[in-house]
């Protein structure tokens, strides 16, 4: 049976040693009081939760699945248990708002617990991260009546909450989006239509669920710009501010999936629902935007507790595992076996799988600090700055991260071989949980193409400029340290092919679109490549000069990533460069 530990040590050192958080959040008043020991406290305190709660469901809860009833969807047993003990804990709250109940904790402090939860239990760290999201939005566009009404059970995670986009003819072109909300003369709105694919739509966690819904209003002009955003709670609440009458809202069926057997996929019917505008009208998608670029990085902290949990268990069974000898010994005994560990191939997939996971806490880990200096750093320069690396990483985290943990799961299995094909083992149960984080909260697909047609073009081109400026400097700043000249090295040289190649990408997007479309994935590829090496260069910085385990075996894996892995970026320019011609070249008839 597969297990998880929270890597404390690992993340302890990213958010210590390598991103500098305490420094990183000097002179926000908001985070005046953190201290390493308060970090240290909550992370370590997290951990024992998880471990001891969430954990232990994994199994069970992907073996037994969601039920449905005539309407009802009943979570596996333990579930709602397991729930109860997290909002106790007052962990749904960790960085929300003060104001509404939450611990006003830094937002990165809740991405290293999203971390954890999907390494622990992919299912259940998405009811945590869809309630967030939801507060995300409605913070930033609700009413001060709506905040008032719905924030202090969200934040706390007393109720739950969800994003409702996708319909059977709409899923990621919303301009398709049927949904229709029709004004009532008490200034509200009755909803109609139909939702899929709505995780935690219907469960037995929280006695309510809240809805953000897009929607058309009856003059609403065609297209993207027509849609509106609303809040639909399944119950609508009382003069006390508690569940009342039931809504309009009911869900027809959930989903049989691939994986997340734990996570409810509810099919939703809206029934003159009454609602309540979120935001200007015609405004839905912006609004939403505030939710989904919070639940992309998200998504990839669920790639990346996957890609970890994957290679916790590899890394054991390969420790433990005799088969065969290697090459150096063939002339010994055939009973003569030594753990799989001690074979070449087999440490290649090891380190591989530490060194993408390892790399990805960092670029994790310091987008959703940056996502803290956005919202509240008191200089306005800092705030740009760290808005701009936001903008850039959330399709590089989002795609790398869930791709990491997909190529990792998979790994893993190759690691226990017959073994991981079985389910008993737990590890096929990662490969089924991690494809999901490559399509929802937009594909993979698509965050290249927002990276490529989107990103490279924001402000000018400054964003990406800025990120390689940084590079730069870090390159020339270590340009003559030594014993870093394995990775700084080929960094630099990498760093320079991602400029060529980049002003290539952004010249087609004006004459070639295609072209760029074309390249748009790959260049995501070689983009994430640059940047765990940037992340790789830094983390061996911080242990070069220590003697001891985890410092050598950092080195080990750092100077891995520059031999193998970073070079791939070279082997990816020309695939960026060859245009959509061979894509292009036939009809869609021919493919057929």
């Amino acid at each position: 049976m597969a297990s998880y530990k929270a890597p404390l040590k690992e993340m302890q050192f990213v958010l210590d040693e390598v991103i500098h958080l305490e420094q990183r959040l000097e002179g926000i008043d908001r985070f005046a009081e953190l201290s390493p020991d308060l970090v240290r406290g909550v992370v370590e305190e997290a951990a024992k939760v998880i471990e001891g709660t969430v954990a232990p469901l994994n199994a069970s809860g992907d073996e037994q699945g969601c039920r449905y009833n005539d309407g009802d969807v009943h979570t596996p047993d333990g579930f709602p248990e397991a729930w109860q003990t997290f909002v106790d804990g007052g962990w749904p709250g960790l960085s929300q708002s003060e104001d509404y109940g939450g611990q006003g904790l830094p937002f990165v402090l809740s991405q290293v617990l999203m971390e954890m939860m999907a390494g622990a239990n992919s299912s259940f760290s998405l009811y945590p991260l869809l309630t967030a999201g939801a507060c995300e939005a409605l913070e930033a566009h609700g009413s001060k009546a709506l905040c008032d009404a719905y924030l202090p059970h969200l934040a706390t995670g007393e109720w739950t909450g969800t994003m409702c986009l996708t319909e059977p003819q709409a899923g990621s072109d919303l301009a398709l989006v049927k949904t229709r909300a029709e004004p009532a003369d008490d200034g509200k709105y009755r909803i109609n239509g139909s939702k899929i694919f709505i995780t935690g739509g219907e469960h037995d966690l929280a006695p309510n669920i809240v809805h953000l819904v897009l929607a058309r209003l009856p003059d609403a002009p065609a297209g993207i710009r027509g849609i509106s955003m609303f809040l639909v709670p399944k119950y609508l609440p009382d003069a006390e501010g508690q569940p009342g009458q039931r809504n309009g809202v009911r869900c027809a069926n959930i989903e049989k999936k691939m994986g997340i057997h734990a996570a409810s996929t509810c099919v939703l019917n809206f029934d003159a629902a009454e609602g309540y505008l979120v935001g200007k009208e015609h405004q839905g998608i912006q609004n939403m935007f505030t939710m989904m670029n919070m639940a992309r990085l998200g998504v990839g902290n669920q790639g990346l507790g996957i890609a970890e949990a994957a290679t916790q268990n590899a890394i054991t069974y390969a420790c433990e595992r005799n088969q065969g000898r290697p090459l150096s010994r063939k002339g010994e005994a055939a009973t003569d076996t030594v753990p799989i560990v001690e074979h070449p191939d087999v440490r290649r997939m090891l380190f591989t799988m530490k060194a993408l996971t390892e790399a990805g806490r960092v670029l994790a880990y310091e987008a959703a600090a940056s996502v803290d200096i956005a919202r509240h750093h008191p200089d306005a320069d800092e705030r740009e700055r760290a808005q701009d690396f936001v903008d850039l990483m959330t399709p590089v985290c989002k795609a790398s991260l869930t791709d990491a943990g997909c190529d990792l799961a998979a790994l893993g299995v190759q690691v226990f071989g017959g073994h991981g094909f079985i389910r008993e083992h737990g590890m096929e149960q990662f490969v089924r949980d991690a494809r999901i984080n490559t399509l929802y909260e937009g594909t993979n697909g698509i965050q290249a193409m927002d990276l490529v047609a989107r990103k490279l073009k924001l402000h000018d081109g400054r964003l990406v400029e800025r990120y390689f400026d940084d590079i730069g400097g870090f390159c020339k700043t270590h340009a003559g340290n030594k014993e870093l000249a394995f990775i700084i090295e080929p960094l630099g040289e990498t760093l320079k092919a991602m400029i060529e190649v980049t002003a290539h990408v952004r010249d087609a997007l004006s004459s070639a679109p295609d072209d760029a479309g074309a390249a748009a994935y790959d260049y995501l590829r070689a983009l994430s490549l640059l940047a765990m090496g940037y992340a790789w260069a830094r983390m061996a910085l911080a242990v070069a000069g220590t003697d001891n385990a985890f410092a050598r075996t950092k080195l080990a894996t750092a100077r891995f990533f520059a031999q193998r892995l970073l070079p791939q970026i070279h082997g990816l320019v020309p695939s960026i460069r060859a245009g959509a011609e061979s894509l292009m070249a036939v009809s869609a008839d021919d493919l057929s």
